[in-house]
């Protein structure tokens, strides 16, 4: 847990991804159209990658990927995300990063 949050910590918005993910694709697709460029990191290209799978579970994700970050704090996985998305809270959360 500790990799995955200093890889987090300092930034503004941090996901989690897989290359082979339909759902990570989905949601960076989301940030991108509401004006967030959001660090990614690939974790199948870390030689550690399955342990920050694990970790990323183990702090709450209901799926290792995606794993959303908002300034240094956990939002959750695609479910969460939209959730937030459709109540018009993502929004308001992502206003500090939008370009």
């Amino acid at each position: 847990m500790e990799k995955v949050m200093r890889l987090c910590s300092g930034k503004g918005v941090v996901i989690f991804s897989n290359s082979s993910c339909c759902m990570c694709y989905t949601v960076k697709i989301l940030f991108n159209e509401l004006g967030v460029e959001p660090l990614i990191y690939m974790i199948d290209q870390f030689p550690e990658g399955r342990e920050m799978e694990m970790a990323l579970l183990r702090m709450g994700c209901s799926s290792a990927v995606p794993a959303v970050f908002i300034d240094g704090k956990l939002i959750g996985s695609t479910n969460e995300v939209m959730s937030l998305h459709l109540s018009g809270s993502l929004v308001q959360m992502l206003k500090p990063y939008q370009i």
